[in-house]
């Protein structure tokens, strides 16, 4: 799931805890709205941390080019 994903959940959840005034016998919509919000901010704080690793891995590899060019 990436940052897309998670800011659906997030979208869909708000909407459904508090825009939304339809009542189901079975279903409490404002609790489902709240576990996607919830679900969805727990997913992009998970991304971000993956993503701020990925992105830190430290040094750049040198690229060392073995093929000389000046001898033919």
């Amino acid at each position: 799931m990436g940052i897309g994903g998670c800011i659906v959940l997030i979208v869909v959840g708000a909407i459904l805890t508090f825009a939304s005034d339809w009542e189901l016998e079975s279903v409490n919509l404002d609790l489902v709205g709240l576990i996607m919000m919830a679900v969805g901010g727990i997913g992009l704080a998970v991304y971000t941390s993956i993503y701020k690793r990925r992105r830190s891995t430290g040094a750049a590899i040198p690229v060392v080019d073995d093929h000389r060019r000046d001898v033919i």
